[in-house]
């Protein structure tokens, strides 16, 4: 994951070190220690350059405290409104856009209308996202368990913005997955397979979660795809001899159960290896 030294953000939002350390005792952004020194992930870079813009514009930094904390109080799950949220402000006041609707954190209030209210007609939308910003927050939420809803909107984010994206699709699968969501994962890496039919991973995702939504026919062709990209592949080896065995192909699991030991002999799975070539053997029924 991208760090970034204290220096470093400096330097690219060009900002005083003096501002910085402020914003800090606002709890505005808390940077990660470690090693010996503070640093900065990219979706705190985001938060930095929003709290910026907005104090360009004359807002001032305690109200814009006070307002991420009320975010943070009326919204749940939303642990970094100024990573998370698109801000507008009219130069003094600060509200959120939820549903093409606006939000003034402070008092809890909706303003129903971009014209109206007491934000009036001056109001000034932050700049959306780009696909690479969406992709670096998702990467940042990817890293807690808890935060796992919030990568998955902003790898949707990414999508809607470039939907060739290839590791967004991968990672969104990965994440979809986990959260049980088999089929949607499904989707996911065959719009990863089309967009790079050469790529193992690719493929080795479509088969496995193929092989446990009860498709193991096709999930055998696409890990027979990802162990001829690449041959050293111990996990589809390993996935490909379980999708075998079901469809009764024991000569062909044989020969990758042996090829997964040479591979990954000293794994966790290794032993359960060792036991079905030691299974006897069966007659070929494909």
């Amino acid at each position: 994951m991208e760090r970034f030294t204290r220096r470093e953000v400096l330097g690219i939002l060009n900002i005083s070190a003096k501002q910085l350390a402020y914003w800090e005792r606002l709890r505005l952004v808390e940077p990660r220690t470690g090693w010996g020194e503070k640093f900065y992930r990219f979706g705190d870079l985001i938060s930095l350059r929003t709290v910026k813009q907005l104090v360009e514009q004359r807002v001032p930094a305690r109200r814009l405290r006070r307002a991420v904390e009320a975010l943070r109080a009326q919204l749940a799950g939303v642990e970094a409104p100024l990573t998370e949220l698109r801000i507008v402000s009219d130069g003094r006041n600060v509200a959120v856009e939820l549903d093409g609707r606006l939000l003034e954190p402070l008092r809890g209030q909706l303003l129903l209308d971009f014209d109206t209210g007491e934000l009036g007609e001056r109001v000034r939308v932050m700049p959306e996202r780009t696909p690479e910003e969406w992709f670096a927050a998702a990467l940042d939420a990817e890293s807690d368990p808890a935060t796992h809803p919030q990568a998955i909107e902003a790898y949707q984010r990414v999508l809607e913005k470039s939907p060739r994206w290839l590791e967004a699709h991968i990672n969104l699968g990965t994440l979809l997955y986990e959260q049980g969501e088999k089929e949607e994962a499904a989707g996911c890496y065959r719009q990863a397979v089309e967009l790079e039919p050469a790529n193992p991973l690719a493929h080795f995702n479509l088969g496995s979660v193929l092989d446990e939504l009860g498709q193991p026919g096709p999930a055998r062709e696409h890990l027979r795809r990802a162990v001829a990209l690449k041959p050293d592949y111990a996990d589809a080896h390993y996935n490909l001899g379980l999708v075998a065995e079901k469809l009764g192909a024991h000569g062909e699991a044989r020969r990758h159960w042996r090829r997964y030991l040479e591979l990954d002999p000293r794994s966790p799975w290794a032993d359960y290896a060792r036991q079905r070539l030691g299974g006897g053997n069966r007659p070929e029924l494909i």
